[in-house]
């Protein structure tokens, strides 16, 4: 289970990552961010995403339509 919860269902790429990056900012390091989305292209957009950031993608999976990354903040 996640230290904290986005829902980002129903919005377009690029919409899931920005939403995404603001709430990063208010973890801790060490501290896990899941989140879920329909877009497609999230998948591409949050691999990207923890490249950038040195973050951890813990889990990537597909459930019903439903894309839910798992994301590790990176030790500060």
């Amino acid at each position: 289970m996640a230290d904290h919860f986005l829902d980002t269902k129903g919005l377009n790429c690029p919409l899931p990552v920005l939403r995404a990056r603001r709430a990063r900012k208010g973890l801790a390091a060490g501290e896990t961010l899941e989140v879920h989305a329909t877009d497609p292209g999230a998948v591409r957009d949050f691999d990207a995403f923890c490249e950038a950031t040195g973050d951890t993608l813990v889990e990537s999976r597909e459930d019903g339509g439903v894309y839910i990354f798992v994301i590790r903040k990176a030790l500060d």
